[in-house]
């Protein structure tokens, strides 16, 4: 018997010594998805490369044999497959091949990852908070305080939480005005922006907006969910323009506020049209409401475009998935009328059935941005209030790893030029 264990672990030191690559496939195989990028992430800041195989095997990963991959590998349940220097040549050569849609796409540096998210206890969580920790990626908060005084040079990936950039507290007057946390998100909002000579909310939303649209065209990644995507937009677009009623900065809105929109100043969306009630959650008719959307949770879903991998190296990337069609899912802001969106803002994901675009890219001088319609992958109707998901309990969600796919697409630091 100990003859035995002698000769197993003799076996799986050669072997592993012999191995030229560690795999990790990121198809149906795979037993934990999101921790998955986790080991890709740590690789990276171990001062090693990943390959990501694209549209192979569901986006695998791929890198040089080390025993403390494989080791981080074991400990967090992913995954692996150790390969020999064959077996690596036959998957490059096989990936090489012009009749498939497959590519290489080397990751050479782990990106600085910042989280805007007030420092005030909110009533919900946030997807990416949730995925970024359940998957072992680190990142930094930062607030309104932070952006202002220039903190956004420092990293390379920047998340918009669940906000309202507009100066409306979400627009959840209505039904929490009396609740302390909103009250309290009030005073730090009023306090911040006093002390940066502003006279209303909205003011220092637009500056901070503004801030990190300076950060995309310098060559930022920002990936915003739910209604920090259209209130986004809305601020670029009232810039100079009163849209906030009494009960948010103290005096009545311009009733003229929608004819003196800038679309132009805007990223994705165009040409919409605000909602004026200020007792209604929603802000715009870029959201497709329940109502109009006429779905319910068991018909709900969209569809990932497939990309050509050689040629269409970012979006392709950012659509790595296991599965084509997932299920949908609401926010304050669930997904975004297709004839409202810019014709130069790439579409990756849609319901075609409602036309619904549910995920879209767009590029702004150096820099790029993502927008993803809904709040939580794993929960259609998430309630202010609500325990936050448990991602133990999901670890291959598909809608999850849309998320991931944007916080390793800035390490792919040389892009390929084709010819």
């Amino acid at each position: 018997m100990k003859r035995s264990v002698i000769l197993i672990t003799f076996f799986s030191i050669s072997l592993a010594a012999s191995a030229n690559s560690i795999l990790i496939p990121m198809d149906e195989k795979q037993s934990n998805h999101l921790k998955a990028y986790g080991i890709a992430y740590w690789i990276l800041r171990s001062d090693m490369e990943v390959d990501w195989l694209l549209n192979y095997r569901g986006g695998s990963f791929m890198c040089n044999y080390h025993p403390a991959v494989q080791n981080e590998l074991v400990v967090r349940g992913v995954s692996f497959e150790i390969i020999s220097s064959a077996q690596t040549n036959q998957i490059i050569s096989e990936i090489a091949s012009p009749a498939l849609n497959y590519d290489i796409m080397k990751l050479e540096k782990y990106p600085r990852i910042a989280v805007y998210s007030p420092k005030s206890k909110q009533p919900w969580d946030d997807a990416v908070t949730l995925v970024l920790t359940y998957a072992e990626i680190p990142y930094d908060i930062i607030f309104d305080e932070e952006v202002m005084n220039g903190v956004l040079a420092k990293y390379d990936w920047l998340h918009l939480h669940h906000e309202d950039f507009t100066g409306q507290y979400g627009r959840f007057y209505a039904n929490y005005s009396n609740m302390p946390w909103y009250i309290e998100q009030q005073q730090e909002s009023e306090a911040i922006a006093q002390k940066f000579g502003f006279h209303k909310v909205s003011q220092l939303k637009l500056a901070v907006v503004k801030k990190t649209k300076e950060f995309i065209t310098g060559g930022g990644f920002l990936f915003a969910m739910c209604s920090a995507t259209d209130t986004y937009d809305i601020a670029l677009a009232a810039e100079g323009v009163d849209i906030c009623e009494r009960m948010y900065d103290g005096d009545p809105a311009d009733p003229q506020a929608q004819e003196k929109l800038h679309f132009d100043n805007t990223l994705a969306f165009t040409d919409f049209k605000l909602v004026r009630d200020p007792y209604q959650y929603e802000f715009s008719d870029i959201d497709n409401q329940p109502n109009e959307r006429g779905l319910r949770q068991d018909n709900d879903y969209f569809s990932l475009f497939e990309f050509s991998a050689k040629w269409d190296p970012i979006p392709t990337m950012l659509t790595q998935n296991h599965t084509r069609v997932i299920n949908g899912f609401f926010g304050q802001t669930t997904g975004f009328k297709k004839d409202l969106i810019k014709a130069d803002v790439l579409i990756m994901g849609e319901n075609k059935e409602i036309k619904e675009a549910k995920y879209v890219h767009g590029i702004l001088g150096k820099g790029f941005f993502t927008y993803y319609g809904g709040h939580d992958p794993e929960d259609y109707q998430h309630q202010v209030g609500e325990e936050p998901t448990d991602l133990n309990q999901h670890p291959n969600s598909p809608g999850y790893r849309l998320i991931l796919n944007n916080v390793l697409f800035p390490a792919a630091k040389k892009k390929k030029q084709k010819t």
